[in-house]
């Protein structure tokens, strides 16, 4: 009875941290290397798995015993202090320091952990986060100043915790920052109106799933990799559409669409500060716990300047390529840092900056409204692929350094366990073997005298059963 209870608690353990790890925006990859770790570390030798965006099966024993457990994924998001907290409990299921019924506790406080900060500090958070993009995006003070008033505007709305309002708040966020953007471009110097609308529809734009699709597609995870392909880009295409909406009823013409180049440059230190406003946001919004707030910044100031050689000195589309590549190693080693902070909590600003949900954004904006957009949008699939690529190849140098070749799959196929040996047969066995095989012992009719049936006609014949 024990050994049942723990197998069906570890298969829920192994269930909530998968679904956990889906809910800090991890690679379905990773989330099984992290899974295997954990089902060696407590002797769950007899376990498998299928880890996908929305699905997880976990399955313990063998043969007549096994034993499926199954979890449909939800769409929940946790903010950074949820992600911190679940990457604590995952390092001490790696080292089986914690049972699995206090796993699943865990897990629900996890879960049902309120926000450190409060309400109005995190939507002040969203909007000084919009702020530090603008300034990156399109440098201009007044440009910064628009993007707070919408960042502030869209922190509210994303306050309400309904489920229809969350469906539909991504294209009617589209649409009242883009009417605004474009109301607002015909009487004060804002810079490039459509790269300013990505500043507030940072949170919005699918750049950690494009990358993380693209990443999963190269490591062969076909099915989840060509699932968040495909929802990325329709995510990408309900924001397009608010904002082609927008465009209409505003009514402005296709040039509002392409890209422009600032009158006014503003100086070289604008990018450094606009790192700096862009991680206090990400602090701020997301209630990141305060030891962390050190790592992103590093990992952002990392990321830009990678991003800034390969645009300056080989090609602007090679600029988030190379970044990546920078940013990747350093994400790693934080997180292996006792003191650091999980790979997800830094990555996911690193990806924000780096925009590539904002290039895929303006090129699919730029191919419905203006006659040169296909090539704009396959310039923009491009720089998301180079992205997704810079990612690959920064993970795969740090695994091969810290690693070496151990982590190399080679197919193998499990010998059933053969039963066990029978013992050999002694030596008053083997004597007696030929008068244990004599065909009399084995005849019905040679029987003892004390054996054979009664008469018909006895007493022993007439006594009842």
């Amino acid at each position: 009875m024990t050994d049942d209870l723990d197998r069906s608690a570890l298969r829920r353990f192994l269930l909530g941290l998968a679904q956990g790890m889906n809910a800090s925006a991890e690679s379905v990859d990773r989330i099984r290397d992290t899974m295997t770790d954990v089902v060696e570390a407590y002797g769950g030798r007899d376990t498998d798995f299928v880890v996908l965006p929305t699905i997880i099966l976990v399955e313990t024993g063998e043969s007549d015993e096994a034993r499926v457990a199954i979890r449909s994924a939800t769409n929940a998001s946790f903010r950074f202090d949820q992600i911190a907290a679940l990457y604590e409990l995952v390092a001490q299921a790696r080292t089986a320091s914690i049972s699995p019924l206090d796993g699943i506790r865990r897990l629900n406080e996890i879960g049902a952990m309120r926000p450190r900060l409060g309400w109005l500090t995190r939507t002040f958070g969203h909007a000084v986060l919009t702020t530090g993009l603008a300034l990156l995006l399109a440098p201009t003070w007044q440009g910064a100043i628009v993007a707070f008033g919408l960042g502030f505007g869209i922190g509210l709305l994303k306050l309400v915790r309904s489920p229809t309002l969350q469906l539909i708040l991504p294209i009617a966020a589209a649409f009242v920052c883009a009417a605004s953007v474009f109301l607002l471009a015909e009487v004060i110097e804002i810079g490039d109106p459509i790269r300013l609308l990505i500043a507030p529809l940072v949170t919005f734009l699918p750049g950690g799933v494009l990358t993380t699709a693209t990443v999963e597609l190269a490591a062969g995870q076909m099915i989840s990799g060509a699932a968040r392909l495909i929802y990325g880009f329709v995510q990408l295409a309900l924001l397009a559409f608010g904002i082609l909406a927008a465009g209409a009823t505003v009514g402005v013409d296709s040039r509002s669409y392409e890209p422009l180049a600032p009158s006014s440059f503003l100086p070289w230190w604008v990018g450094l500060l606009g790192i700096l406003v862009f991680a206090l946001g990400n602090y701020l919004h997301f209630s990141a716990p305060a030891s962390t707030f050190g790592w992103v910044l590093l990992a952002l100031v990392v990321a830009y300047a990678g991003q800034w050689v390969g645009t300056e000195f080989i090609d602007p589309t090679i600029g988030g390529f190379v970044g990546a590549v920078a940013v990747t190693p350093v994400v790693f080693w934080i997180a292996g840092l006792r003191h650091g902070a999980p790979s997800q909590l830094t990555f996911l600003p690193a990806f924000w900056l780096l925009v590539p949900g904002a290039a895929g954004l303006v090129g699919l904006t730029e191919a419905f409204a203006t006659d040169n957009g296909l090539a704009d949008f396959a310039a923009a699939l491009t720089s998301i692929m180079s992205i997704a690529l810079g990612v690959l190849i920064g993970t795969a140098l740090y695994r091969v350094v810290h690693h070496g070749a151990e982590e190399f799959v080679q197919f193998a196929v499990a010998v059933p366990t053969a039963p066990a040996a029978e013992s050999p047969p002694t030596l008053w066995a083997r004597l007696t073997a030929p008068w244990r095989r004599a065909p009399w012992r084995r005849a019905p009719w040679r029987r003892a005298p004390w054996r054979r049936a009664p008469h018909a006609g006895s007493r022993a014949a007439r006594r009842p059963e």
